[in-house]
């Protein structure tokens, strides 16, 4: 299995180790579920994209900081070659900002969340779709988002939700998988990100950091992407 990772950010200096790319914590997630996928990282902002991406099993949207609404020109030409691609009933999984460029591509408004930015351990209910149905009705999974899918694209089935963001995760077509949620990340580089943005986090600094006391639920996340894009549906325990 091959799976093509555009990467739609950069890591700022101090957030994670030296010589660590955003891109490999994705890699990471996917060869700790399937050590046999294999992953090539394209870097959007600087216009890298595979020549063909018919020879990838999979096509996985990274996060950003960027607004998947925006007007600047890399992320104009992100969403029309999803659009493409969507079209063309390939294989997706979006997370974060990948998951709201899923939204809008499909049709969904996007924009800021009322509740303002979400960052730390939310707790999401698992709806589940058949062919991603996991093995609990809720996950634990670290967020950091100041914008949100804010309703369903048509002929999407819902996957997750949480109290703050009710479109939280979505299915379209058996082709698109969609998360808010970041199951790659870990609570060091969120604890940093928290750090970083003390000052414009108030009193929420201090409950993002205390919300990470337990692990989140990561790599069951991981997996379920894993199946997804060998085609197999996860199991859900009885």
């Amino acid at each position: 299995m091959r799976v093509c990772i555009l990467e739609n950010d950069r890591l700022p200096e101090g957030l994670a180790p030296a010589g660590v790319r955003f891109a490999d914590y994705y890699v990471r997630m996917l060869r700790e579920a399937d050590p046999a996928i294999g992953c090539d990282i394209f870097h959007t902002p600087a216009g890298e994209y595979p020549e063909d991406f018919a020879r990838y099993d999979a096509v996985m949207l990274t996060g950003s900081h960027a607004d998947a609404f925006a007007d600047d020109p890399w992320v104009v030409e992100l969403r029309r070659r999803v659009t493409a691609l969507i079209e063309a009933r390939a294989k997706l999984v979006g997370i974060c900002f990948g998951h709201q460029v899923l939204g809008l591509c499909l049709g969904a408004p996007v924009g800021r969340a009322e509740c303002g930015f979400t960052i730390g351990r939310v707790a999401y209910r698992w709806h589940g779709d058949g062919a991603t149905m996991g093995a609990a009705d809720g996950y634990a999974l670290l967020a950091s988002h100041q914008d949100q899918v804010k309703a369903l694209p048509a002929g999407a089935t819902l996957l997750a939700s949480s109290e703050a963001c009710p479109v939280a995760g979505f299915t379209y077509g058996g082709h698109v998988l969609s998360l808010q949620p970041h199951p790659e990340l870990d609570e060091a580089i969120v604890t940093n990100i928290v750090e970083s943005r003390r000052d414009s986090l108030g009193e929420r600094a201090e409950a993002a950091l205390a919300s990470m006391n337990v692990p989140h639920e990561g790599a069951a996340i991981g997996a379920i992407i894993a199946a997804f894009i060998r085609g197999e549906a996860a199991r859900k325990a009885a």
